[in-house]
């Protein structure tokens, strides 16, 4: 998996899908706050598994916490986090399988990387890409040339005989 650039000063305006996911389905997107740092790392081990649970542990040392929720009433829906693995780096993120297609991802990401723009950052990346089309259509990111060797080459892996 490669990494991926963003230019965070063309980021696109998700405000009328924003008010569309909250007029229709009240979804709303907010950062984080610590007092919930347990039921968000809960939400993200039962979900999406023990790495990404961990940087999420890591999002929310920080201040204010770095970590996007979209939430309908008291049900995590989905998450965006930046700076956790490392500086100026987007991820992990996820969206609730069955509220995928809804743009909830893309406006959790551009949440984020604004958030990254907010820190001064004109570029951002994004770290190990699956999903690079809708990174490239949602945010035009870009191939890093060369990063197949990311700063998750030498990641430890329960049980990996290597």
């Amino acid at each position: 998996m490669k990494d991926m650039l963003v230019r965070l000063l063309a980021l696109p305006d998700l405000a009328e899908t924003e008010k569309r996911l909250f007029d229709r389905e009240k979804i709303i997107f907010r950062r984080a706050i610590a007092p919930e740092k347990h039921l968000v790392s809960e939400w993200v081990l039962e979900n999406f598994g023990a790495y990404w649970h961990s940087e999420v542990e890591v999002s929310f040392s920080r201040q204010p916490v770095s970590c996007w929720l979209a939430q309908r009433g008291n049900e995590i829906l989905g998450f965006a986090c930046y700076e956790s693995t490392a500086r100026n780096f987007f991820g992990p993120t996820g969206t609730k399988e069955s509220e995928r297609g809804k743009g909830i991802g893309k406006i959790l990401l551009v949440k984020a990387l604004e958030s990254l723009r907010e820190m001064g950052y004109a570029y951002a990346i994004i770290g190990g890409v699956g999903p690079a089309e809708f990174y490239e259509k949602t945010v035009g990111a870009t191939t890093i040339s060369g990063s197949e060797t990311s700063i998750y080459q030498h990641l430890l892996r329960k049980n990996d005989p290597k």
